[in-house]
């Protein structure tokens, strides 16, 4: 009886088909791409946010404390050589691009680049902005983040009027990412202290640790993606919405991890593909909008596949049930 019970049970949604659907849904709601269009177009064209004149002041004396503190000289060469091909390109504005709720964005604008309108304005953060420049940008790409997966959510949503209100989405995505954010950083400090301590008995070891580390993230990478979707397709609160993914994952775990790594692989291949044009070319906007698009579709994508995989699971209870087998028995 059993036996004949699971053969019953509904095929899971597939993949493709869910990824398909998005790209169709997107399709008949073009309009969908404008903020995430609207963000690309700010990071090339607009001007570059900088930090290498603020480490600049700071660096004669932290290389003064290194040799203090016994730091060879190989060592600080070292690491002034990544200092000066690293910060003098970092954008701070690319904070706009928050996790897990924000809006998607074409890593471009390194450095000072040129674009098709001259050379961008270079804006330099000082030591009493600095942390206040990082905790406003991450607050504006957490509000353009909730009203990109609201209006994403809304194109999915068979019943329009079941999209969760703007404060609400709001909120939650705040309490969602502060929560992220928390969760990330307790796992990831004690991750990398027990990787430096591999590595200082033996590479091979510290190779182990890091197999080790790739194979459990699924359990931690999976969840959190999915995290805010009951927040949007479902109008749950965020301790609603991260405790029912979970239960999603711990349901589909091979399937869904093979989703987000199948989405994950989409977006990051084509990112190549949308940066071939170069930066102070007009064809960047072809990148630009095909980048735009693609990421759009594929976060319709996932809301489809989150809303019909929960829904695939609660059929599954409901036909596993032991009263369910009382009755056909």
């Amino acid at each position: 009886m059993e036996v004949s019970r699971i053969e019953n049970l509904p095929p899971p949604p597939g993949i493709i088909r869910s990824i398909k659907a998005g790209f169709d849904a997107i399709a008949s709601h073009v309009t969908a791409i404008l903020l995430p269009l609207l963000l690309n177009l700010f990071l090339w064209l607009g001007p570059r946010l900088r930090m290498d004149a603020l480490f600049d002041s700071i660096k004669n004396d932290v290389v003064t404390l290194w040799q203090v503190g016994g730091v060879s000289a190989e060592e600080i060469q070292k690491i002034l050589t990544w200092y000066d091909s690293v910060i003098p390109n970092v954008n701070l504005f690319w904070l706009l691009r928050t996790l897990p709720v924000g809006i998607s964005g074409l890593p471009l604008s390194e450095g000072a680049s040129s674009t098709p309108l001259g050379n961008p304005a270079i804006w330099q953060v000082g030591a009493l902005s600095f942390a206040g420049w990082i905790l406003l940008l991450t607050f504006i790409g957490w509000i353009g983040g909730a009203l990109y997966f609201r209006n994403v959510a809304w194109v999915v949503l068979t019943e329009k009027d079941q999209a969760i209100r703007i404060p609400q989405a709001l909120m939650h995505t705040v309490l969602i990412s502060i929560f992220c954010t928390v969760i990330l950083t307790a796992l990831a400090l004690p991750t990398l202290f027990l990787l430096m301590l591999a590595a200082q008995v033996h590479i091979i070891l510290a190779n182990v640790f890091m197999l080790f580390v790739s194979l459990a993230s699924v359990w931690v990478i999976v969840p959190i993606f999915f995290w805010p979707f009951g927040v949007f397709m479902k109008r749950q609160n965020a301790l609603t919405s991260i405790l029912g993914s979970i239960q999603l994952t711990r349901f589909t775990l091979p399937t869904s991890s093979l989703f987000v790594l199948t989405v994950f692989l989409l977006a990051t291949g084509l990112n190549f593909l949308w940066r071939l044009p170069s930066e102070d070319s007009w064809m960047t906007l072809v990148g630009i909008f095909g980048h735009s698009f693609v990421t759009t579709a594929l976060l319709a994508g996932s809301f489809i596949y989150y809303r019909d995989m929960s829904a695939w699971i609660q059929i599954v209870l409901e036909k596993l049930r032991p009263g369910d087998a009382v009755k056909q028995a």
